[in-house]
């Protein structure tokens, strides 16, 4: 029993250090470099901004080009392997992301953002895609 969970904490810490690096990368990219933003999409991923669904690169690409510039401020990271029983033995992560976001001519929002990263191996190294987005404005009434 000690071992597995042993495993398990190894498994989590792990997921963690993937998910902080994948934030880091996945933000500025949006803010700094959006044109290649849908290369941290698998081909047939989806994304659901405040309850509108895209699916696929091409469609991707055409929502975040239509999309103000961004200055995104992450202040809560939260993350958790995915049992892979649930993902076909697919090497999962769910991350939670928190914060604030100005979009070019709008006010500062807050927003919560969930992904759904699956690891791909290539013959050097291991990359993290996402699979799934759910992207949502935080507006409470004042």
């Amino acid at each position: 029993m000690v071992s597995s969970l042993q495993d398990f904490k190894t498994y989590v810490d792990q997921a963690c250090r993937a998910a902080e690096e994948f934030v880091n990368i996945y933000y500025e990219t949006m803010d700094k470099r959006r044109r290649v933003l849908t290369r941290l999409y698998l081909d047939k991923a989806t994304l659901v901004w405040n309850g509108n669904a895209v699916s696929g690169q091409e469609a991707l690409n055409e929502f975040f080009e239509m999309l103000p510039s961004s200055e995104f401020q992450v202040n809560v990271l939260d993350c958790q392997p995915v049992h892979e029983q649930a993902t076909q033995s697919q090497t999962t992560v769910l991350v939670v992301t928190c914060g604030t976001v100005k979009f070019d001519g709008n006010k500062q929002r807050y927003f919560n953002q969930n992904f759904l990263l699956t690891a791909q191996a290539t013959p050097t190294n291991t990359v993290w895609k996402i699979a799934s987005d759910c992207f949502r404005f935080q507006d409470w009434a004042s």
